[in-house]
């Protein structure tokens, strides 16, 4: 339960003003139809995040565990200082000017790409590592993907004036660094976690 927790909180608060947030902005008044949006976000985002879980599960078996915790540690602490980085979409993850696909399948299409290498697609693949606990970490990145992304859909850009983005991001990244700073010390097998 830990791991779904930690998991959805971590990339909820991480998504607030991310550039698929801002895909979702997009697509909703590009589309405006909210539920083949909102199924596309999710299709997209389990796929990547499943493959990102699978990735840091792999990780956990190839790496010695004092290695484990400090490229672990590591990581979190640099998602930490990412995350305060605002983000920008290209054009290209935007879907550009051909939408051929239908609004569902411009959606996986945009989402999935936009999620590439994305900060929450590296975050699922720490914590799935961390936690080794693949289904309830995935089960919980891609609920905080849809919990950051849904509103977005439906409330559009009036909810992106209202949210204060910076602190939601420092409130993340504060989070991250706790993680990374618990994670380099080892407070995890001390606790028996």
């Amino acid at each position: 339960m830990e791991a779904f927790l930690v998991s959805t909180g971590v990339v909820a608060l991480a998504e607030i003003g991310d550039k698929t947030q801002l895909l979702a902005f997009l697509l909703a008044a590009r589309f405006r139809k909210p539920l083949p949006i909102c199924l596309g976000i999710f299709i997209a985002t389990v796929i990547n995040h499943a493959g990102a879980g699978a990735l840091g599960a792999w990780i956990t078996t190839q790496l010695s565990p004092q290695t484990l915790r400090w490229v672990l540690g590591v990581s979190f602490l640099a998602m930490a200082i990412w995350i305060l980085i605002p983000d920008k979409i290209d054009e290209e993850e935007e879907g550009g000017a051909k939408f051929k696909l239908g609004v569902l399948g411009t959606t996986i299409v945009a989402f999935f790409l936009a999620e590439m290498g994305d900060k929450t697609q590296i975050a699922t693949v720490a914590l799935a590592a961390q936690f080794h606990a693949f289904v309830a970490v995935v089960a919980g990145t891609t609920l905080g993907m849809m919990i950051a992304n849904v509103p977005a859909v439906f409330l559009g850009d009036r909810m992106a004036g209202r949210v204060p983005v910076r602190l939601v991001h420092g409130i993340a990244a504060l989070i991250f660094a706790a993680l990374g700073a618990a994670t380099l010390l080892g407070l995890g097998a001390r606790l028996g976690f």
